[in-house]
């Protein structure tokens, strides 16, 4: 069944696996590290670029919040089932 409850969960799973990855082990075996962004001044940045600095962004910006919003929704699984 789809509730607002399963579309929390469903993003809060999302934004741990981005925070999970691992540029060095994991990224950068496909092209993804932190070599893949190299690029000349006033030139804008490509696709792949943009989407590696949303990725560094939300591993640096949610990663204590992430922590807290994990406690609470283990609590209320916890407590609701």
């Amino acid at each position: 069944m789809f509730t607002l409850w399963s579309l929390v969960e469903a993003s809060l799973l999302f934004l741990n696996a981005v925070c999970v990855l691992s540029e060095e082990r994991f990224l950068s075996k496909y092209g993804w590290g932190m070599s893949a962004q190299v690029q000349g001044f006033g030139e804008p940045a490509s696709t792949k670029a943009q989407i590696l600095l949303l990725v560094r962004s939300i591993r640096t910006v949610a990663k204590i919040p992430l922590i807290f919003l994990n406690i609470v929704a283990i609590m209320f699984k916890l407590i609701l089932g």
